[in-house]
């Protein structure tokens, strides 16, 4: 296909649900006006409750553990974190390949076959939750496997920021990522409604036993219910969506971002942000009913608002970073997650004193509306940094050295965006496991004191009058 000239408006079949396109100008503005917002938003709305999905699979170990003991499987404390953390290890590892796989193969493919593929560990959960026999390792390799949900993210962020123009980034990957991350708090919130009621029929299987509110449960709902959502919409991503030749890569061309700089620092302040979030997301069930259900505070009637609350922030950090900058409001989301965390633990029981779960709780939500907004913002700065690096280097060499250049940033600001999703994944994991192996006012210290770090990266690198790479 020969290249249109800037502003020619395109016949609609190119750009058909189902195909490959080869040429995409998101900065053209007569293209992007005539053809491309209709197909990007397109691809946007399919990706959202793609990734929703993988969140839903990634979080479901964090509902589930709250009641395996009241059901008969007498598991300790810390093993029941451990199955809270044990997806971190997986999601952050797939992230990683799903960062540089997703553009070798083609997104929609990529998204169709990464979303069919949750239905095994959604299954083999539901079917194991139904046994109270089931060994702990089992159940830990369960756990792993469901961890594959929370890699969708790398190849989904990496493959949207594709689709929109500069103006538009932050915003696009801020509802893709936000309302994909509400997946967290969908499963927190429907998870324990549905296992409450033989609502999906004799075939999901009888019932267990409560004994802590002595009455039946169906804990296998919590997973069987999402395996024809998962079919539905990795359909729709089969048929609807589109792959972006601009957005194809091999891995020879996508390792140089391990020698940029900016790969590094921003991956370091991602971990911070969504790193809190997720890991936070994963570990607040389990500290209200170990601090607090003996007050008669419930963990499945609180714990999703947070999560809820942090996915919808993320639009608007990446929209407000479109418009004062992603560097002022990353280093606010730092400020506001250090003082947050200091309300909680001062909040928490110490000393005989049984602390204040609403103080607790209100801390955590603050936390979370922070995290959410640093999300937002750090992934607006991602294509920003690298588009402005480049195209400074390509300054005054023509019309051909600017495009290249432009290709060029795109593709890195894709594999940066993927991989620092993949390193702050581990978070899930981290975050848990201190929550499981050392007091928890000591674990939350740790944090406030790694995001003072944070403050001084983002204010040095990206914030400062004469920063080296203001965004």
């Amino acid at each position: 296909m020969s290249t249109p000239s800037p502003g020619q408006v395109i016949e609609a079949d190119s750009y058909k649900p189902g195909s490959t396109i080869s040429d995409w100008r998101p900065e053209d503005t007569g293209f992007w006006e005539s053809t491309g917002r209709k197909v990007a938003n397109r691809n946007l709305w399919i990706s959202i409750p793609a990734l929703m999905l993988g969140f839903v699979v990634w979080q479901v170990w964090s509902v589930t553990v709250v009641k395996l003991n009241d059901v008969g499987f007498g598991f300790s404390k810390s093993q029941l974190f451990w199955l809270t953390a044990i997806p971190g290890i997986t999601g952050g590892t797939f992230r990683i390949l799903y960062t540089f796989i997703g553009p070798i193969f083609g997104e929609r493919k990529f998204t169709a076959f990464s979303t069919i593929i949750l239905v095994v560990p959604m299954l083999w959960l539901g079917f194991a939750l139904q046994d109270t026999g089931t060994p702990y390792w089992e159940l830990a390799l369960i756990a792993a496997v469901c961890g594959i949900g929370g890699a969708n993210f790398a190849s989904s962020m990496a493959n949207i920021g594709f689709f929109f123009p500069k103006k538009e980034k932050g915003s696009a990957n801020g509802l893709n990522g936000g309302l994909g991350n509400l997946g967290v708090s969908i499963v927190q919130l429907v998870a324990p409604l549905v296992i409450t009621a033989a609502v999906l029929g004799p075939p999901a299987g009888g019932p267990q036993h409560d004994s802590a509110k002595n009455t039946d449960v169906w804990l296998q709902n919590g997973a069987f219910l999402w395996v024809p959502l998962l079919v539905i919409m990795a359909l729709m991503a089969w048929f609807l969506m589109n792959d972006l030749k601009v957005a194809a890569a091999p891995f020879s061309q996508q390792k140089i971002i391990f020698k940029r700089k900016h790969n590094w620092l921003m991956t370091w302040l991602y971990v911070g942000t969504f790193g809190s979030f997720i890991g936070f997301a994963a570990g607040l069930p389990l500290l209200i009913k170990d601090n607090f259900q003996a007050q008669g505070y419930q963990a499945t009637t609180y714990a999703w608002i947070g999560p809820a609350i942090g996915a919808l922030t993320r639009w608007l950090g990446g929209s407000l970073s479109d418009k004062v900058g992603g560097a002022r409001v990353t280093m606010l989301s730092f400020v506001g997650m250090a003082v947050s965390l200091v309300v909680v633990i001062f909040a928490l029981p110490h000393s005989g004193d049984q602390g204040s779960f609403w103080t607790f709780y209100i801390g955590f939500l603050c936390a979370f509306f922070f995290s959410g907004i640093g999300n937002g913002s750090t992934f607006r700065q991602i294509p920003v940094i690298f588009r402005d690096w480049h195209s400074k280097g390509a300054e005054g060499k023509g019309p051909e050295a600017q495009a290249a250049a432009l290709k060029q940033s795109e593709m890195e600001a894709g594999a940066v965006t993927g991989f620092s999703s993949a390193i702050a994944a581990y978070g899930f994991f981290f975050i848990p496991a201190m929550f499981a192996n050392f007091p928890v006012t000591s674990a939350l210290w740790c944090f406030i004191g790694f995001y003072a770090t944070c403050l001084a990266v983002c204010w040095w690198f990206y914030a400062r009058k004469g920063a080296e790479a203001p965004s």
